[in-house]
């Protein structure tokens, strides 16, 4: 057997990828986790990496206490399980078309329970896939949905790349955006959710999240990213756009969408596990947006 590539990280940004699976295994392992990604250890373990990234929170010194591994494990934990099920609840009312932006390395493709029928699109960048791709060849993953990797830099023209592995703007789409926006320039962003809409049918939907004043100063010096570099590999924070942020939840309300927004407590709440609500730092100023395109 061919060993798997071991060179994803091409840049800061795709490291974040590995950090957020180790984030996925540790909640998996957790014994109070709201998800289980069986898959999320084998990429890390994979990755010919320098900076070793835990796997259960057990490799972690402070555990839970630790406020990056611990409470900013908790809201990668918590995010995912929102996304999933934002998803799930999409596809089971009849959305059988999923496009997934920046999808790094969760393997949601096979770790849910999609309906019969569904098409799957992973849009990321080409060295990420084929990390993926590598480390999914030395292991026993089954799907059954009609999965396409895109290729593509968010960047650049993605929404070309989408329409030749097949996508159809006919149909109802789910569009997931997780842990991706706040790394875009302001006209990066603008012009992808003015794609999204233009490929959205009208019964679509949509989740994505954002970070109110990411491009404050006092936001990117939160307490919580000062030892990302140290514990995760990466300072977060100085990877963020500091453009002044365009307000695309208006524009999209403006093109027929109906949103609601919420912030990570209300999520917290609603699984009865997250980060805890009570601390000021960056978190609470994370949204989760959600919603459906009614015209």
């Amino acid at each position: 057997m061919s060993e798997p590539e071991r060179s994803p990280i091409v840049d800061e940004l795709g490291w974040t990828a590995l950090v957020v699976a180790a984030a996925r295994s540790i909640e998996t392992h957790h014994v109070d986790g709201l998800i289980s990604d069986p898959y999320a250890e084998r990429f890390v373990k994979a990755a010919d990496a320098t900076h070793q990234l835990p796997l259960r929170i057990e490799d972690v010194e402070q555990g839970d206490d630790d406020p990056v591994w611990g409470r900013g494990g908790r809201y990668f934990g918590l995010r995912c399980r929102a996304f999933d099920d934002f998803l799930l609840k999409a596809n089971h009312d009849g959305i059988q078309q999923v496009v997934l932006l920046g999808a790094g390395l969760d393997m949601r493709v096979a770790r849910l329970d999609w309906k019969p029928g569904t098409t799957l699109h992973e849009i990321d960048r080409p060295a990420v896939h084929r990390f993926k791709q590598s480390v999914l060849a030395e292991t026993e993953a089954s799907s059954f949905v009609d999965h396409h990797y895109v290729p593509a830099d968010l960047e650049e023209a993605w929404d070309d790349a989408l329409l030749t592995a097949g996508f159809d703007r006919t149909r109802k789409t789910v569009w997931s955006i997780e842990g991706v926006v706040p790394y875009l320039s302001a006209d990066t962003e603008t012009r992808m959710f003015a794609a999204i809409n233009a490929a959205s049918a009208p019964g679509s939907r949509i989740g994505y999240e954002i970070l109110v004043d990411q491009e404050t100063e006092e936001l990117r010096a939160s307490e919580i990213y000062a030892e990302t570099k140290e514990k995760m590999g990466v300072h977060l924070s100085s990877l963020f756009s500091s453009d002044a942020r365009p307000d695309s939840a208006e524009a999209l309300r403006r093109s027929g969408w109906e949103l609601s927004s919420h912030p990570v407590s209300h999520f917290t709440e609603k699984y009865g596990r997250g980060p805890e609500p009570d601390v000021h730092d960056a978190i609470e100023k994370s949204r989760w947006i959600m919603g459906e395109k009614t015209r």
